[in-house]
């Protein structure tokens, strides 16, 4: 059956390339989109049902094992309070409810954990305070203020930007070898919890630690994957849009869209421009991005994977259609190349390096923000190949499973959080009415949490 799923897709890829090629994409019509609006709320429903049976207050749900998964000491909640605003915007009422009695009644930071300073903000702290600007519920605001409290011990360096880790009672706080993905991704979250309360703290912290990756930008305007937070020195001048360094790029256009702070939007533009003079490699299957040392531009390696297919995203959302097309390209032949995206692949040799796919939002992501720069068909039927392979090939008796190989279809005991809070929201908004996410008014942190914009910058 999965031979003749694979065959069929293949045929679908065939026809719809032969078509954007010719410039002529068929129409994706209302009723087409709005059976995919209700084909990914019952996605939500399935996943939810599942960790409710079998992983209720942990962390996450095991799948395959019908087990609970925990990733400190004590649950932080993380699928509740990732998926509640999802369920929000899909109009699911009774499930966020009960994601939302669950935080209330049993969230709680002091307790013993050291925690990861960047996977707490992006999806805990960045939840909560969704949580409070959609529901309204004074209590999100003083677990979002309680955990921030916690964690601001991290900033307490020389150069402001954090250590990865922090314990929550005790303040104590290692590992000094970050990176600025990790670093720059906190800016919205703390930034954002500060126009809230009106405490500047959190802002000034956050500001303080992106502006400083910025500051030890290499002469060609580009950043490594590793720094040391206490001397300033780069520990790894490799640079690339991947892991360690995307979210980076991605907050800094962010955060002067939020804040219109132009002190974020330079920056972007600096490094945005630097991005595509020495990492864009234009192939026949589109543009993909090399590795490079931030010295010299010198390529270094040929990987791209799906972390990297934010980019393309993040172009059209900055107002360069153009090369997002290209890279949407790119990502869209590593998808169909595989059956689905593998997690690390060299494009210059065609060959997998990593062949799992763990239900990331990072390619679906890209067609969402491409379609609403463009209205183009072409990105909705994008979405719905990869919407449909992730339904087909991911979903279990109990949930959603990530695959350990995307040639085999064997699948992984992993259902991550961000699979709600990103990958179906993402899939939904593709679909649903320009109005159901009005992104003059909101702008997603990288987990895909809606934040609340006062005004949006030109």
């Amino acid at each position: 059956m999965k031979l003749v799923f694979v065959f069929l897709s293949f045929c679908l890829l065939a026809v719809q390339s032969l078509t954007f090629s010719q410039g002529k994409v068929a129409k994706f019509t209302d009723e087409m989109k709005a059976d995919m609006c209700v084909k990914i709320k019952a996605a939500a429903q399935h996943g939810w049902q599942g960790y409710k049976q079998y992983a209720w207050e942990a962390d996450d749900l095991k799948p395959l094992t019908k087990t609970s998964g925990l990733w400190y000491k004590h649950s932080m909640l993380m699928t509740a309070v990732d998926a509640f605003d999802t369920f929000l915007m899909l109009g699911l009422t009774k499930e966020a409810n009960e994601a939302k009695e669950l935080i209330l009644s049993k969230l709680s930071f002091d307790v013993d954990n050291e925690v990861q300073v960047f996977e707490v903000t992006i999806r805990i702290l960045a939840g909560l305070i969704t949580a409070y600007e959609m529901d309204g519920n004074s209590k999100f605001l003083v677990l979002a203020t309680d955990l921030a409290d916690r964690m601001m011990p991290a900033f307490n360096t020389s150069t402001g930007m954090p250590y990865r880790y922090v314990h929550l009672q005790t303040e104590k706080v290692r590992d000094s070898l970050n990176n600025p993905a990790e670093i720059g991704s906190l800016m919205m979250e703390f930034g954002q919890l500060s126009k809230i309360t009106g405490n500047k703290k959190y802002y000034n912290a956050a500001k303080k630690a992106i502006l400083s990756v910025y500051s030890k930008r290499s002469k060609l305007d580009l950043v490594g994957e590793q720094i040391n937070v206490m001397n300033g020195k780069w520990v790894s001048t490799q640079t690339h849009i991947s892991g360690c360094i995307d979210s980076y790029y991605e907050c800094l256009y962010k955060s002067w869209l939020l804040f219109g702070d132009q002190h974020f939007k330079t920056a972007f533009n600096k490094h945005n421009a630097a991005i595509k003079k020495w990492l864009i490699d234009k192939t026949d299957n589109g543009w993909f991005l090399r590795h490079a040392d931030m010295y010299t531009g010198k390529e270094t390696a040929t990987t791209y994977g799906a972390l990297d297919a934010f980019y393309a995203g993040l172009c059209a959302y900055a107002g360069d259609v153009e090369t997002a097309k290209h890279i949407q390209e790119a990502n869209m032949h590593m998808w169909v190349r595989f059956n689905l995206e593998p997690e690390k692949y060299n494009y210059r040799t065609d060959s997998i390096i990593n062949a799992y796919y763990i239900l990331r939002p990072e390619n679906i992501e890209s067609c969402f923000y491409l379609f609403r720069a463009t209205d183009h068909y072409e990105y909705l039927w994008m979405a719905k190949l990869m919407t449909d392979d992730i339904l087909a090939h991911c979903k279990t008796e109990t949930a959603f499973a990530g695959l350990k190989d995307v040639r085999t279809f064997e699948l992984v005991n992993s259902m991550e959080s961000f699979f709600f809070a990103e990958t179906l929201k993402y899939a939904y908004l593709v679909f649903a009415p320009a109005t159901a996410a009005d992104m003059q008014k909101i702008v997603f942190n990288t987990e895909a949490h809606p934040f609340k914009i006062e005004t949006v910058k030109k």
